[in-house]
């Protein structure tokens, strides 16, 4: 059986360790990336975030995560500018590897996905497919948690993810 394997951006795992819902990837993929611009940019203002940095460290040292230094930094590099480094190194990490999934909210990293033919997920399908696969009872309180600590999302977005979920609004 194929090993279920993705590659993450930063937001993403910021929103999941804020509502405390950073084991959902693990439970969904056998195994997490992280390019190494993605895991300093995670544990790089650790003086401020230090239990964020301090889980995150300890998810690498358990092995939930793997740390990927990209090959072809040189491309990442001359493509900076049009994308943080991060999501340049997802996407090209992603390419580098064969891997077909990357974890990426933004919508121009998105874009830049599809045109090297990597698909993406976001933190909002993320939590989608937990609950299909029962790891989650319910949506809407999650992303009404990402909303509470600042996440962005539309109320069209909001209501689409949970039309899609079997969450109708008024059922709450």
């Amino acid at each position: 059986m194929a090993k279920l394997r993705v590659i993450c951006n930063a937001s993403p795992v910021i929103g999941l360790l804020t509502i405390q819902k950073l084991f959902l990837l693990w439970k969904l993929f056998d195994e997490i990336i992280l390019p190494e611009a993605v895991y300093h940019e995670l544990c790089a203002d650790s003086a401020h975030h230090k239990e964020e940095a301090a889980e995150i460290y300890q998810c690498v040292s358990e092995g939930k995560f793997t740390i990927y230094q990209v090959k072809h930094a040189d491309m990442v590099k001359s493509m900076y500018g049009k994308l943080h480094y991060g999501e340049l190194e997802v996407i090209v990490g992603a390419k580098e590897l064969g891997i077909p999934l990357a974890v990426i909210d933004e919508i121009a990293a998105r874009k830049m996905a599809a045109e090297f033919l990597v698909d993406t997920i976001g933190i909002l399908g993320i939590l989608s497919l937990a609950k299909k696969h029962g790891l989650i009872d319910r949506v809407k309180p999650e992303l009404d948690s990402l909303r509470r600590e600042g996440y962005r999302i539309s109320e069209k977005l909001y209501q689409q993810v949970l039309k899609d979920s079997g969450e109708f609004l008024e059922d709450f």
